[in-house]
């Protein structure tokens, strides 16, 4: 390593970028087995959703509501951009209740758990300055009931469901913007840490006996 290098902020950040995650971690060709099962879909089915909502809502974004109202082709993209939010958040659902009841913390995978819990939080107020931004009449219900609560509980001086430009703004680049760099951390801790085995198998290997030295190795270790 030469004496610049070591002095170049780029080339200490790289060194840390590779410690932390190596490529072979980042980018791995070789899965273990138990990933096959069940269990281990709802997380990419989810990933796999949000991709939809990401593409169908900037198209959505950038044509406006007189487009997904009055428009076969904007409704068509509007109801892709609905029943993509809905499975997104089935699929989570049960994600997190696997991942709960499987203790997925366990190994050192507690940040693993935490992104992927508080991603399911901020997903929340994401959807509901959605149903407020529709512009029309299911989205003034809802905005107003929501708007009750929210005084209710004495933060509705700072979020007026009832202000489309302020709804709209959150749902369309504040909240997104949020789950999104959440789900990347969340997916780059997964890659760091591994995929949590099930009980069975590290149960097994906690039993295993640790193997003993060989004579051969013995000889080979004791000093001359």
């Amino acid at each position: 390593m030469s004496v610049a290098e070591d002095r170049s902020w780029t080339g200490r950040l790289r060194r840390r970028a590779v410690g932390a995650l190596p490529p072979e971690k980042l980018l791995p060709d070789k899965q273990p087995s138990y990933v096959s099962s069940w269990i281990y879909v709802f997380g990419v089915l989810s990933l796999s959703c949000l991709a939809v909502i990401i593409g169908s809502g900037t198209i959505l974004a950038l044509k406006g509501p007189g487009w997904w109202h009055f428009t076969g082709v904007g409704h068509f993209f509007n109801s892709i951009h609905l029943w993509s939010v809905e499975l997104f958040f089935f699929f989570m659902v049960v994600h997190l209740w696997g991942k709960y009841w499987m203790a997925a913390w366990r190994g050192g995978r507690a940040r693993v758990w935490i992104t992927g819990a508080v991603t399911f939080l901020v997903a929340i107020p994401c959807a509901l300055t959605g149903y407020v931004s529709q512009q029309n009449f299911d989205a003034q219900w809802i905005s107003t009931q929501a708007k009750d609560a929210m005084n209710s509980a004495g933060i509705g001086a700072f979020f007026n469901l009832l202000n489309f430009g302020q709804m709209y703004s959150y749902h369309v680049l504040l909240l997104p913007s949020a789950v999104v760099a959440i789900v990347v951390a969340h997916i780059l801790l997964v890659r760091k840490h591994g995929v949590v085995p099930p009980f069975e198998l590290q149960a097994t290997a906690a039993k295993a006996p640790e193997p003993t030295a060989t004579a051969e190795s013995v000889e080979q270790e004791t000093p001359a």
